[in-house]
């Protein structure tokens, strides 16, 4: 799909590139909306880097439906595993796709965690804390990645993360099981999502899910949170768990950003981190518009005064 305004002027795109979901902000140079393009999973990581590139053309060509692609001036990509741009093939597919839709501009890319932050203030440097299907705090410094607490993956970290919220609930299930007792209502539900009846088959379930059916519990545990213990202490821990990874980055100036799906949305495990921050904290608002600023920030290189004016008008959409 696309939404667009009939404005002629200099464009940039700002295109975050998600696992699920690809979506594109076609902006003019004083940051209002001028398409918006939507498309399938974009990242490279985890798929077919061809496919991935393919989305990204089509959300492109959707944000300028109606517009000059001559115009666009600037771009940046957001994208978890950006790094795989490194790959001389993969950076060719996204190039290829990037001249098919009549683009001669500068590609910027970036990762999801410097998008996220912009997403939540205009300020050069600070933290953000991420939690969707995985998790991850990082240090921003002049909008760039400095280091990363945790973010190691559903095998060894994402702790606090969708996916481990998830996991959680399955040992919590399983050890009902095994003992031998009547599962209680988290357990139940657990085994309904799995439908699965006994221990082998709630096993058999779990290894051979994907890790997004493993973090679709997440939003299970958060239904029984306000009513059952199980559930609480689960939502409990996977606070704890994401303030204990952002306690690693230490004490940073500048703004700490709450980003991903589990802590923007009203969530039982937002309000518990909230509850338990020592210090106030924004919220990553939309990050396609996010990569369009970045991109105007790139391109126009604003004073902080322009840069923080552009920011308040592009990701609230008060002029969009």
């Amino acid at each position: 799909m696309s939404e667009r305004v009939n404005i002629i002027f200099m464009l940039v795109l700002g295109a975050d590139c998600g696992g699920s979901t690809t979506r594109v902000i076609a902006a003019t140079l004083d940051g209002r909306v001028a398409g918006v393009g939507r498309a399938g999973p974009g990242n490279p990581t985890g798929g077919d880097p061809e496919r991935a590139a393919a989305e990204l053309g089509k959300a492109v060509s959707l944000a300028l439906e109606g517009l000059e692609p001559a115009l666009v001036r600037a771009g940046v990509v957001g994208m978890a595993g950006y790094s795989r741009l490194t790959d001389p093939a993969v950076r060719a597919a996204y190039d290829a796709e990037w001249a098919a839709a009549g683009l001669n501009c500068p590609l910027w890319t970036y990762g999801d965690a410097p998008v996220a932050f912009a997403a939540g203030t205009a300020h050069p440097s600070g933290r953000v804390l991420i939690a969707g299907t995985g998790a991850v705090a990082v240090e921003i410094r002049s909008r760039a990645e400095l280091r990363a607490a945790d973010g190691l993956g559903w095998l060894i970290g994402d702790e606090g993360s969708g996916y481990w919220i998830g996991r959680e609930a399955i040992r919590h299930a399983a050890r009902a099981l095994n003992a031998g007792v009547e599962p209680d209502p988290l357990g139940a539900r657990v085994l309904d999502h799995f439908e699965a009846g006994s221990r082998e088959g709630l096993l058999t379930a779990v290894y051979t899910a994907s890790r997004a059916e493993i973090a679709a519990l997440a939003p299970v545990v958060f239904d029984l949170a306000d009513a059952e213990a199980s559930a609480s202490t689960v939502v409990t821990r996977a606070a704890e768990r994401l303030l204990s990874t952002l306690a690693e980055l230490g004490e940073v100036p500048g703004p700490l950003v709450l980003a991903g799906g589990l802590l923007t949305e009203d969530t039982p495990l937002r309000a518990a981190v909230l509850a338990r921050l020592s210090e106030p904290a924004v919220t990553a608002a939309d990050t396609a518009r996010a990569a369009a600023w970045l991109a105007l920030v790139e391109l126009t290189t604003p004073d902080p005064v322009a840069a923080a004016d552009l920011h308040r008008r592009m990701i609230t959409g008060d002029a969009g």
